[in-house]
């Protein structure tokens, strides 16, 4: 599971209306019948329309000011594993997803009027996708793009040609591109991988727009609080504030466990990903420890990611190699992270 929480921008400033966004989440639903579109829902509505979304987002934005983001973004994306153990993305992940959101308000340290904040405080609009495309963190993108440079400068030789300011053989040139486009490494349906260039296989995700303010319009629920959990005095009270997202990760992913009944690899979990971002080699010994069942699976992830996990096996009395392959591991696993190829 890989998920993201961002303040939406707009170059350096943050959004004053949510309507590009709402825009943006509804490409995918263009020139479909309406018994196969996707539509916003809430922890209650299925079916919400993109006018509401972007009244009810953009109207809850009390004593804001224009420095500060109105809403956020989450984006939750499964990992294909996790994908395979669902029987209906769309159902699942929408059901998954009310649940989710049930985690998010129990993971700010507020109150409104005395008690814990709750789900029904949030407002929150969530679609769910089942398309993704190339973009440049892909490893894919990354190592066709040697290829992909000299086809452009190929293809610029030949548009000069026509014009007249270059001379030179156009169809020798063309062989030219044909053979780079064969020769790159990654390889879709017999086409060079690029980038913008649908991926295949299970893709479903979520996209989650979440106001700033409470329902009531009177509190500010920002997840992007750098703090965990403190008390601050405000006007002669004490205030709780704080948003923990070490706690909201971590209950996600045991709420999509529990739900699914998923038995998660220790190489697709939280702790996973926060220690390989702490400590490197340590999370390396963590998954040469597992059980062998456990780590021949982790292997496996690992792999399906493009990590080279033969280097996981160099002996640790060979120490200049296994510092070499930790850098090389740390470079390749946190492209994986990135691209979110694994879910961790």
């Amino acid at each position: 599971m890989y998920m993201s929480i961002t303040p939406q921008k707009i170059g350096a400033n943050y959004a004053s209306s949510v309507a590009d966004f709402v825009g943006y989440l509804e490409k995918e639903n263009e020139g479909k019948p309406r018994e196969d579109m996707e539509f916003f829902f809430n922890q209650y509505d299925d079916a919400v329309s993109n006018k509401t979304v972007i009244h009810d987002i953009d109207s809850n934005t009390s004593k804001l000011k224009k420095s500060e983001p109105k809403f956020y973004a989450l984006t939750v994306s499964p990992s294909q594993h996790e994908l395979k153990h669902l029987k209906n993305h769309s159902q699942d992940l929408k059901a998954y997803t009310r649940a989710l959101m049930e985690d998010y308000a129990k993971a700010f340290n507020r109150e409104i009027d005395g008690r814990p904040i709750h789900v029904d405080d949030i407002v929150y609009y969530a679609k769910v996708e089942h398309e993704r495309i190339y973009k440049g963190m892909d490893k894919a993108i990354q190592e066709n793009a040697p290829f992909q440079k000299k086809i452009v400068r190929l293809r610029h030789d030949i548009l000069k040609i026509e014009q007249g300011k270059l001379q030179g053989d156009r169809k020798a040139i063309l062989r030219q591109i044909k053979q780079l486009n064969a020769d790159a490494p990654h390889q879709l349906n017999g086409q060079m991988i690029v980038q913008g260039m649908p991926k295949q296989g299970a893709q479903s995700h979520i996209h989650i727009i979440m106001s700033r303010k409470d329902k009531s319009n009177r509190y500010s629920l920002s997840p992007g609080s750098k703090y965990k959990a403190s008390e601050v005095e405000m006007n002669g009270k004490i205030v709780k504030r704080g948003f923990n997202r070490d706690v909201f990760f971590s209950n996600s992913e045991k709420t999509f466990d529990k739900k699914f009944q998923y038995n998660r690899n220790y190489v697709e979990s939280y702790k996973a990903r926060k220690l390989f971002i702490k400590n490197p080699q340590k999370y390396l010994a963590s998954i040469m420890g597992l059980p062998t069942t456990q780590k021949a699976i982790a292997f496996k992830m690992l792999s399906k990611a493009g990590v080279n996990t033969t280097l996981l096996n160099l002996p640790t009395n060979k120490v200049q190699l296994m510092l070499k392959a930790i850098k090389y591991l740390k470079r390749s696993i946190g492209k994986a992270i990135e691209s979110g190829s694994i879910g961790i």
